[in-house]
């Protein structure tokens, strides 16, 4: 079998970069044949189908009118993706083609090109891009379901897609030429990593074909193991920004008071204000910014841990934050938000808190120290099952092949 894996990136930035290399490191082992594609970036991996990549596109820089109008060609409907998609198509002819972020940068161009061939779709929905403009159900910091009946026009009117009234026009318009476009109508099987994204997408209606819950997976070669570590302080590792539930998990900490110290590992626009709250709040000698952490130096960190908070504001999808956690036995506290609580078994696997609110996250840390210790061994054992990669790989095979038996058939699920 034959499988394309579309990604607007080609390198690691987020999670669903980590699920595009992992899957498809585990569909060649296992016989098929994966090619790709995406964008241009001299930070990409190397690829065979990289003479196929459409150009480079960064809508994070500052856009005005002019920017608008410039961009707004290629955003909404790429004729330099729908004719190198089609190129790559013709010339390896894939079986299936598995979409994940493609949006804005590859754009509805592709899924056409897919479509008027007659190649199965699966899409994986890592955010909410398919039924919020700005995909991430924000305005302004707060989760917001205004866009949920179709009405994209409310993004742009609260200027909500990266507090930019430029571009929230532009994502508007995005969304209304998908939904003309009938793109997500054209998906035969749409993935989500939560149970609560494939609850949000159905309750929308944007699709017709099945919205399937699969848990996300670590890679092949994770090490599942709870011994050892000194639980000498509480960890959060991520982007430094103002959705993660940051600014109240340091107040809750204070509120707690408890004996081990708070890390904050990671970048990110919010952490100015975190300084600021830290000296406010006088946790100076309690509460350390690390900085940037990854590879084994981040497992490390995160062996050590008591636990790992994860506070969000925003309705998080599966996180890998939470799974490498788990993986290495760390307890979690969480909020009651997104997917979140669907990863942790109160009391079992950590604690879970109400969303911001200080008080109840306060007491989440002083449930974590009464509580423990922990059986770090049993949370390590239960990763190990939940997020086994090649088990995920053997199922979403399955899926792929029904999804051709269905196109031999004659019939679109």
């Amino acid at each position: 079998m034959k499988v394309l894996l579309v990604n607007k990136f080609h390198h690691v930035v987020g999670g669903s970069e980590r699920y595009l290399f992992g899957l498809g490191e585990m569909l060649s082992s296992m016989g098929d044949e994966v090619i790709y594609f995406s964008m241009k970036d001299d930070r990409n991996v190397p690829s065979a189908q990289s003479r196929y990549f459409i150009r480079h596109l960064d809508f994070n820089e500052s856009m005005g009118a002019v920017g608008v109008i410039r961009n707004s060609l290629h955003v909404l409907y790429s004729a330099e993706a729908k004719q190198k998609f089609s190129r790559l198509l013709d010339d390896e002819k894939p079986d299936i083609i598995h979409l994940n972020i493609f949006q804005s940068q590859l754009t509805a161009s592709i899924v056409d090109a897919a479509a008027a061939r007659h190649i199965p779709i699966v899409y994986t929905a890592h955010e909410l891009k398919s039924i919020c403009p700005n995909y991430q159900m924000l305005n302004h910091g707060n989760v917001c379901e205004k866009c949920l009946d179709g009405n994209y026009w409310h993004c742009f009117l609260e200027g909500c897609m990266k507090d930019s009234r430029a571009k929230s026009l532009l994502a508007s318009m995005e969304a209304f030429v998908y939904k003309l476009k009938k793109t997500y109508l054209k998906m035969d099987l749409v993935i989500t990593p939560s149970a609560f994204y494939k609850k949000k997408i159905e309750e929308a209606g944007v699709m017709r074909c099945p919205v399937l819950y699969m848990r996300n997976f670590l890679p092949v070669d994770a090490v599942y193991d709870g011994r050892g570590g000194d639980d000498s302080y509480f960890l959060y590792f991520g982007r430094l920004s103002r959705e993660k539930g940051i600014l109240t998990m340091i107040r809750a900490y204070k509120r707690a008071n408890p004996e081990a110290p708070l890390y904050l590992a990671g970048r990110g626009v919010l952490e100015e204000d975190i300084y600021a709250l830290i000296d406010e709040l006088g946790l100076g000698e309690k509460v350390k910014i690390l900085g940037f952490f990854s590879g084994e130096k981040l497992q490390q960190l995160i062996r050590n841990a008591k636990a790992v908070c994860l506070t969000s504001e925003w309705y998080e999808n599966g996180p890998y934050s939470v799974m490498e956690a788990q993986a290495c036995g760390r307890p979690l506290l969480v909020t009651d938000i997104g997917g979140l609580p669907e990863l942790v078994e109160d009391g079992k696997d950590g604690v879970i808190c109400h969303a911001g609110d200080a008080a109840s996250i306060a007491e989440g840390f002083r449930r974590i120290e009464q509580e423990g210790p922990w059986d770090t061994e049993g949370i390590a054992r239960r990763a190990s099952m939940r997020y086994d990669a090649r088990q995920y790989a053997e199922k979403l095979r399955g899926l792929y092949l029904e999804q051709l038996r269905n196109r031999k058939g004659g019939k679109k699920t």
